[in-house]
Formats: C-alpha cells, sequence, structure tokens
C-alpha cells in the first residue's frame, strides 16, 4: 500500500479538501501512473455534492486522467516505465458477461467500477484522478499518442469518448448532415470529431453569441434553437443529431428535424426528466431516440488515436487544484470554453496540509 495525496468530498456540503488515502501495492497485471492532469468533468460536481444520491464518502473525483508510467507489474506487456498513458471513466468490470465479452465494457450486465466511487451496482469505494497516482489494471490503460498539448488530451477521456461512441455507433460518414446539440464540454468536442469524420456540422444553440466559436470549431453551420425559422429551415434533413445539453428541454424540436429513419442520441444526463416526445413525431418518420454511455476501452483507444491523426484536443483552461471548488462554481454557470483541467503539480503545495 502506498499513501496518496488528493482532494477529496468529505460530505455533500463541504468543499474538496485535501485528503491522505491509501492506494494498492502494484500487483501482477497493474499499471501504476504518476497523474499529470485531470480533467473535470461535470459528473465530479454530482458525484462530490450527492447529486445522483450515491456518492461514497470520502469522495476523489476525476476519470480524465493523463499521466506518465512509473511502475508495471510483471505480467503486464503493453506498457513501460516511462509511457504517456490515460485511464477514463472505468478501471474494472466482469469480464465475463456478453457485454464486456463483446468490448463493450461500459454496459457490463454486473456493473463496471468507476474510476471514482466504486463499482456500479454497489462495493469498495474506487479514488479517482484527482490525486497523486493511480494504480490500475492493464486492460484499462490507455496509450497516448499525442506528443504535446497533454493537458487538453485528458477531457478526451470522458467527452472525447462520449461524443465519438455515438457518431461511430450510428455510422457518421463524409458528407452526412450531423446535428450537434449544445456547445459545452461535450458539444465542443463534438463538432470538432463530427467535422472530422467529414460530416457537415450544424451547432445548434440557444446563446447567439457561440456563433463565431461553433465556426472556429470546425461547424459548417449554426442555428440558434430558439429561432423558430431557423429551425424550420432544416426541417426533414438531418442524417443524425447528438444531442449534448443536460438539462430538461423539447425534444421534439430536434426529433422533427430528422429524415425518416435517422436518429437523436442523448449524451447529456439532466437532473429532472425531458419532457415526453410527440408518439406521432416518432413514428410518421419511423425516426428513433436513442442514448449512449461513454464507451469501451478499444473503443476508447480508437478514439484517441484518430484525435492524435487528427489532432484533436479539447479546449481548455489549466487550473491548480487548490481552485477546484471555484471551478464546481463557474461550471454551474457554465463559464468555462470549454473544459477545466487540473494541473496536478500544483498538488505539491499541499503536502503539508493534509
Amino acid at each position: 500500500m502506498t499513501t496518496i495525496l488528493g482532494y477529496a468530498a468529505q460530505d455533500s456540503s463541504k468543499p474538496l479538501a485535501p485528503y491522505r488515502f491509501q492506494r494498492r501495492a502494484v500487483g501482477a497485471n497493474d499499471v501504476q501512473i504518476d497523474i499529470l492532469y485531470c480533467g473535470v468533468c461535470h459528473s465530479d460536481l454530482h458525484t462530490a455534492r450527492n447529486e445522483w444520491k450515491n456518492t461514497l464518502y470520502p469522495s476523489v473525483p476525476g476519470h480524465e486522467i493523463v499521466g506518465k508510467v512509473t511502475a508495471v507489474g510483471s505480467d503486464v506487456t503493453g506498457f513501460k516505465v516511462g509511457d504517456l498513458a490515460g485511464v477514463g471513466c472505468m478501471v474494472d468490470s466482469c469480464q465475463s458477461c456478453s457485454s464486456c465479452s463483446e468490448g463493450l465494457e461500459q454496459y457490463c450486465e454486473n456493473g463496471f467500477t468507476g474510476t471514482y466511487n466504486g463499482p456500479l451496482f454497489g462495493g469498495e469505494n474506487t479514488y479517482g484522478g484527482y490525486s497523486d497516482n493511480i494504480v490500475v489494471d492493464q486492460k484499462f490503460v490507455l496509450r497516448i499518442r499525442h506528443t504535446d498539448n497533454l493537458a487538453a488530451v485528458a477531457p478526451l477521456l470522458c467527452a472525447g469518448i462520449t461524443t465519438y461512441s455515438p457518431l461511430r455507433q450510428w455510422n457518421v460518414k463524409p458528407g452526412d448532415k450531423v446535428g450537434i446539440v449544445g456547445l459545452g464540454g461535450l458539444g465542443h468536442m463534438g463538432v470538432k470529431i463530427a467535422a472530422a469524420m467529414g460530416a457537415h456540422v450544424v451547432l445548434f444553440t440557444t446563446s447567439p453569441n457561440k456563433r463565431e466559436d461553433a465556426l472556429r470549431l470546425g461547424a459548417a453551420e449554426v442555428v440558434v434553437s430558439k429561432n423558430a425559422d431557423e429551425m424550420a429551415a432544416h426541417v426533414n434533413s438531418f442524417d443524425f443529431i447528438l444531442n449534448t445539453v443536460a438539462a430538461p428541454h423539447n425534444l421534439d424540436a430536434f426529433l422533427g428535424l430528422l429524415k425518416r429513419d435517422a436518429t437523436m442520441t442523448l449524451v447529456g444526463v439532466p437532473d429532472s426528466a425531458h419532457p415526453s416526445p410527440e408518439v406521432f413525431g416518432l413514428i410518421f418518420k419511423r425516426r428513433r431516440l436513442a442514448g449512449s454511455l461513454i464507451g469501451g476501452i478499444a473503443e476508447t483507444q480508437e478514439m484517441l488515436d484518430f484525435c492524435a491523426e487528427h489532432n484533436i484536443v479539447s479546449d481548455i483552461e489549466l487550473i491548480d487544484i487548490q481552485n477546484i471548488n471555484e471551478a464546481y462554481e463557474r461550471m454551474l454557470k457554465s463559464d468555462v470554453k470549454y473544459r477545466f483541467v487540473i494541473d496536478m503539480a500544483s498538488l505539491a503545495k499541499d503536502q503539508d496540509a493534509a
């Protein structure tokens, strides 16, 4: 066991603060990673504040991890000391159910183990990337092929795969007309990735002042979704829509823009339910409303390689760990373009604090 320094929430009402805890010793199949950067996901905030009513305290969030390998177990074959490596949202799964056998560990029928907050269906707590280092089974460690801007690579481990996976699952191809709803941490990655796949990307936003940024990121068009005329101009025309908005809203407004047999996939998780969609809007065009959850390990590696090939990273604001509570408040106001990332070297300032 090794004593680690991190930042933890002790209960839902307290800010994150320095916290020491134990990591397991490096086993035969383990990779130990010194964490260089950790992205800040909205899920971190939900968990730290127990907004999903399932938090195990103390809670050390963080599942967008980029770092350097400092030790490997005797049976590790894919990594060596000095390699760059990443860890995303999962650190284990049953490895025996049909989903796991198909490389879809995120849908493990026995519940994957999150990088923080433990197994999905209950079990011992796990501690995430707001910390010095992490020890992970080699099956859940990713190769980082980007050679620079590593801080901006970190959000790919969640925001990147969350948007890449549905674009791949629904076979987005060059020339397809693809809508991205929302320009936040997820949406801006969706725009970049869909554009790199060769799609004609239309960004939907409620904020006219995001038009210029959306075009810079790769959108071909921007539609202000509150403008009825702009929306009406796109009825029955989309091959696929990726909806990243994490607030309840009218889904029918976007479902009506789909072609026959086309799909809108939801990846944002609101804190209360969306209004139910109108059934007629689905059945008369055989449209589909779907959902998607991150991606399996193989697909996450595919995404990282794709992003390295196309020079895709997240747009970030780099912060010290000491500013994490302020960052959470700014996230609630959408006051970041478009993802906070923690420089974990800043944790050294707290060596005597915990």
